[in-house]
């Protein structure tokens, strides 16, 4: 498979520039989810840490599943697609 020159493999949207709607999105997200549902700030960093070391990640997006990875990564009871968290 081959990818634009532009893409970023292994990047998050709180690392690319030019993503501020999506990144205020995302933290409105999270501010709205209760306690129980969202994950530690811990387990939540160790998580996207995970997925940065990732092959499946480019441009935020998780190719196993197409989501964006933050966002995944938010909810406690999350599961990532190729099990590595």
């Amino acid at each position: 498979m081959q990818y634009m020159d532009n893409s970023c493999k292994r990047c998050l949207l709180r690392d690319m520039a030019g993503n501020e709607d999506i990144k205020s999105q995302l933290e409105k997200t999270r501010s709205l989810m209760s306690d129980e549902e969202k994950a530690s700030d811990e387990k939540y960093e160790k998580r996207l840490s995970q997925c940065k070391s990732c092959d499946n990640l480019l441009d935020a997006t998780c190719l196993k599943c197409g989501c964006y990875v933050e966002i995944r990564a938010l909810a406690d009871g999350a599961r990532c697609p190729a099990k590595k968290w």
